[in-house]
């Protein structure tokens, strides 16, 4: 019954964790899809994103219907990350030449931002920022940074060297709640207010798949589930279902759980 309770949380994100089930049954695998897959994520309406080794991105419904293709495959080389946080402004950032291009719902480019021109080269982590703009981590500078569309810096944090002996090599920026929250597999997640004031720094390290649902930190490792709230003492831990282990990668969403194998994305929907 623990583990049952802890991943009907997940799927449907019920954060006051008052949720239980009875079997394993809860949940079930809805959906697979098959192909050249080496990245996906998910929006907050339940369309996949799903990237292939060759940098082509496609959009497909919860239903599987084909929503939109990104083809600007050789661009600016490989795609690192993408941020659908905002399904009417996805996030597409290539890492080796600092740049960040917006689509619109069907993958259309609308708007390239080149942070070479604000003299910014080093970005590992973007996330989309509670006013719209985009949240990065300049890791020359060490300061969170906030950018427009239109290519200006909208603000900008002390740098980090004035507070932390160690400064923080962030993967994940997560705009949530009134905080942005950044994770570092190596020294944790610090947890700042929007003007760049330290809220929180808890060493959970090594998560895999690190996201915030509600106040709740969520991740993963090998073996299990992990989850943390902000002010607690404890992190709770279960295991991951057989069908989740060796995983490359598990995205947690409201209605769904979705597991990626070797080209395989599977979603398993709480029945």
């Amino acid at each position: 019954m623990k583990r049952i309770f802890f991943l009907i949380f997940f799927s449907t994100a019920l954060y006051n964790a008052n949720v239980y089930a009875q079997t394993d049954s809860a949940f079930a695998l809805s959906k697979t899809i098959e192909g050249d897959i080496a990245d996906f994520t998910v929006d907050n309406v339940g369309n996949i994103y799903l990237l292939s080794k060759t940098n082509q991105l496609k959009k497909v419904s919860a239903n599987g219907d084909s929503l939109g293709v990104y083809n600007a495959v050789t661009r600016f080389g490989d795609i690192s990350f993408i941020d659908v946080t905002n399904p009417l402004k996805i996030l597409i950032y290539y890492k080796d030449f600092a740049t960040i291009v917006e689509t619109d719902r069907f993958l259309n480019i609308l708007n390239t931002i080149d942070l070479r021109k604000l003299g910014i080269f080093q970005v590992k982590a973007i996330g989309l920022a509670y006013d719209n703009n985009i949240w990065f981590f300049d890791e020359l500078d060490a300061q969170l940074k906030r950018v427009a569309d239109d290519g200006t810096l909208v603000s900008q944090t002390t740098d980090f060297r004035q507070l932390f002996d160690f400064v923080p090599d962030p993967s994940v920026i997560i705009d949530q709640n009134e905080l942005v929250y950044l994770y570092d597999s190596t020294r944790g997640v610090y947890a700042f207010d929007h003007y760049g004031t330290l809220k929180s720094h808890v060493q959970l390290k090594d998560w895999q798949d690190f996201t915030v649902i509600d106040k709740s930190l969520i991740g993963r490792n090998d073996k299990f589930f992990l989850k943390y709230q902000l002010g607690k003492l404890d992190i709770q831990q279960e295991a991951l279902p057989d069908a989740y282990l060796n995983a490359q990668k598990i995205k947690v969403t409201s209605p769904a759980i979705y597991v990626l194998k070797k080209n395989v994305l599977q979603v398993y929907a709480r029945r």
